[in-house]
């Protein structure tokens, strides 16, 4: 019996490599993203983050998430990715804190490159609570009122509400006061549009993956029965 039951639990436990590697890209993603976005670069007389090149496609992973595995699982990889990040800042801070080889001259761009402020920090993770569960939450809404047709619009449509969200946020928290109110607002129009650009270009490629999973995975999960509170973890 005491097998059994082990062989059960040992069946329950085993996830989905496919999954895994979803959530592996998700992560690498994200922290890529944040590391990058200290370059300002300047795309056909736009300046945007460099971060502008991958951090879109975080939400489009997360489309892919919520779209073959649920809010549920979303919700579980949105936190797990929440703390990954958080960790890399920690491990970032404290190398920034540890006293210097007497022979290494890289200290001061170390710090200028990887330190970051604490303001920046905040509107940081902010954003991206704020932005990814709202896209989680929009896509898992729209499937249900569309029956699951119309991909391209809860993927599309979920990007617009949780990019400006996050693109909102950041830039208001980062920056208000520092710079005038209309550059500001620029600045969101600007990273938004982009962003949800970016989304409707590989628009076909999300259409690619989500077909390619679904059918592996034999998965396609409708939250009609979920409680869409981004802080619990089961329900």
């Amino acid at each position: 019996m005491d097998e059994l039951i082990d062989e059960k639990q040992l069946s329950a436990a085993r996830v989905s490599s496919w999954f895994v590697m979803i959530v592996a890209l998700f992560i690498t993603c994200l922290i890529t993203a944040n590391i990058i976005a200290v370059k300002l670069v300047s795309l056909y007389g736009f300046i945007l983050p460099a971060a502008i090149l991958i951090f879109p496609l975080s939400y489009i992973i997360g489309d892919v998430l919520t779209e073959v595995y649920g809010y549920r699982q979303a919700r579980r990889v949105i936190w797990l990715g929440f703390f990954c990040n958080f960790i890399t800042v920690v491990a970032i801070w404290i190398g920034q804190m540890l006293p210097s080889a007497a022979f290494w001259d890289g200290q001061a761009s170390y710090e200028r490159i990887l330190g970051y402020a604490p303001r920046l920090l905040f509107a940081s993770f902010l954003a991206y609570l704020v932005g990814e569960f709202s896209n989680a939450f929009v896509l898992a809404k729209i499937k249900i009122a569309t029956k699951g047709r119309w991909l391209w619009l809860r993927t599309i449509g979920s990007t617009l509400i949780g990019q400006g969200l996050d693109s909102a946020i950041f830039i208001t928290l980062a920056f208000v006061g520092t710079i005038p109110l209309n550059a500001l607002f620029s600045a969101v129009v600007i990273q938004w549009l982009a962003k949800s650009l970016y989304e409707a270009v590989v628009t076909p490629l999300t259409y690619v993956v989500v077909a390619f999973l679904k059918r592996k995975e034999g998965l396609d999960v409708y939250d009609r029965d979920t409680k869409f509170n981004p802080f619990s973890w089961r329900s």
